[in-house]
């Protein structure tokens, strides 16, 4: 299976429009147990529990998805512009993919966990074609905003526009350029109630040690970051590679960091939840 290019990351195979592929754990096992179930040279008592096995693997998400609140026309207008959007053949040495969109039920998630914040501003660190950016400025009050750090000049114009068909795209600040530019300037301005990270895996620790250590998150802030379970590579030995190794050393940084307590909520393909705790209490 071809692991899936991630922000940030060197070009790799893209997968064509309409065609996804999986690139969650609970997705690629049941890609695994079906493939396996199709075999001919195996008995037909280990095929049909391996059948059974790819039916209660496959079922996760679909279910999930009906059984989580109903994402708006808009959200749904932007996945599908996602999904048939070539992101083939790209130059510049990032690849982009359509599986790199967050999605209804975490989007739903992220909207959740701002209402119980009763979030006003969210800084989103790696923004892509603007799923979880204006899923997060749907829950936010009018006064609300969400800003958006986005490396690539095309896809920051290509969620701009479907911004435009939204009466709360107005709420999405998009930023062009390296994170941590942007990051630098921010720093000494009004801290944010939420931070989604979702960007290139190498870089996550650098941008929670901005986040924490530069005062942008308010004291009762969450951080949210993305990806990391990583398709399973940072807990498979086997199936490690570049990206894994740095997810997994960002997951081990993050659990021995004093100041802060953390769960992994294996939602999708991973997203932690890391809040501020005084050192030697686990309080706030």
């Amino acid at each position: 299976m071809n692991p899936l290019p991630t922000k940030g990351s060197a070009s790799g195979a893209v997968s064509a429009p309409g065609a996804p592929r999986p690139v969650t754990p609970v997705a690629l096992l049941a890609d695994t147990l079906a493939r396996l179930a199709g075999r001919s040279d195996l008995p037909p008592d280990v095929v049909a529990e391996l059948s059974a096995a790819a039916e209660l693997a496959s079922g996760v998400d679909g279910y999930a998805g009906r059984c989580t609140t109903p994402e708006s026309p808009a959200l749904r207008e932007l996945a599908a512009r996602t999904a048939e959007h070539d992101w083939r053949g790209r130059g510049g040495g990032v690849a982009l993919e359509q599986e790199m969109l967050s999605g209804h039920v975490e989007g739903q998630l992220l909207k959740t966990l701002l209402r119980a914040l009763r979030a006003r501003r969210v800084l989103e660190i790696g923004m892509f074609t603007g799923y979880s950016a204006l899923a997060m400025a749907e829950e936010l009050p009018d006064d609300g905003v969400v800003v958006a750090c986005e490396l690539d000049p095309d896809v920051a114009a290509f969620a701009r526009e479907r911004f435009s068909a939204s009466p709360h795209g107005r709420k999405v600040d998009v930023r062009v350029g390296p994170a941590l530019d942007t990051l630098a300037g921010l720093v000494g301005g009004e801290p944010f109630d939420l931070v989604f990270v979702d960007a290139d895996k190498a870089g996550y620790t650098e941008y929670l040690a901005v986040v924490l250590d530069g005062g942008l998150l308010a004291p009762h802030g969450l951080v949210c970051v993305d990806n990391t379970l990583m398709q399973g590579k940072t807990y498979l030995p086997g199936a490690r590679d570049a990206v894994g190794a740095a997810v997994d050393r960002f997951n081990r940084h993050v659990a021995q960091r004093p100041d802060v307590a953390q769960v992994l909520v294996p939602v999708r393909d991973g997203l932690t939840l890391i809040r501020r705790v005084t050192p030697g209490t686990g309080e706030p």
